[in-house]
């Protein structure tokens, strides 16, 4: 009788551990979950504010981009026009006498004293059977002779003045053509420019 009484305490007891380690399991489990959930809330607050930053950011630079677009539009319209002392000029006309005047841009004495730098080399033409043809002003180029490829990038090189807008200085075999590159018009030439 005794040890029934005996054994039936030890089974209460196990079975209140049981339960306790029940319980503290369950509550560490709730602890866990609430901890994981709050940094889950952390990370989703946290990139919500970065994403209106990130809004923010993105409406700034293009609210720049557009300031800096209208800065430039403005600053090139200004530029497209010249006072010559007299009247306004309009710099989207090309005028070939006013720079070929100019001291500044004598090409010819400037390649008589340095040769080496009008050597350039073999003329490779777009088209395999594409002969030289002497080009004028007013002349249509199709795009492949007026393609990066023979642009003359720094046109002070050869004491030429620079260009803007739609205007590339392009070697065209020993000519340097001035072309306007959107719709292939030749607005002026030089012949025999390279050696």
């Amino acid at each position: 009788m005794a040890e029934r009484r005996e054994q039936a305490r030890r089974e209460a007891r196990s079975n209140e551990r049981r339960q306790q380690a029940r319980r503290e399991a369950r509550a560490e489990y709730r602890r866990d979950r609430a901890r994981r959930d709050a940094r889950a809330n952390d990370r989703r607050e946290r990139a919500r504010r970065e994403a209106r930053r990130d809004a923010r950011e993105d409406r700034r630079i293009r609210r720049d981009a557009y300031r800096d677009g209208y800065r430039n539009a403005r600053r090139d319209q200004r530029r497209a026009r010249y006072y010559d002392g007299r009247r306004w000029h309009s710099y989207n006309r090309w005028d070939n006498r006013r720079w070929r005047n100019n001291s500044r841009y004598d090409w010819q004495r400037y390649r008589y004293s340095n040769r080496s730098i009008f050597r350039l080399g073999r003329y490779y033409a777009p088209y395999r059977d594409y002969r030289y043809r002497r080009l004028s002003v007013g002349v249509q180029l199709g795009s492949l002779f007026f393609g990066s490829r023979y642009w003359i990038n720094d046109p002070w090189r050869y004491r030429l003045p620079d260009v803007y807008g739609p205007y590339r200085w392009v070697r065209y075999y020993d000519d340097v053509l001035l072309v306007d590159i959107y719709n292939g018009e030749v607005v002026d030439v030089i012949h025999d420019f390279f050696w």
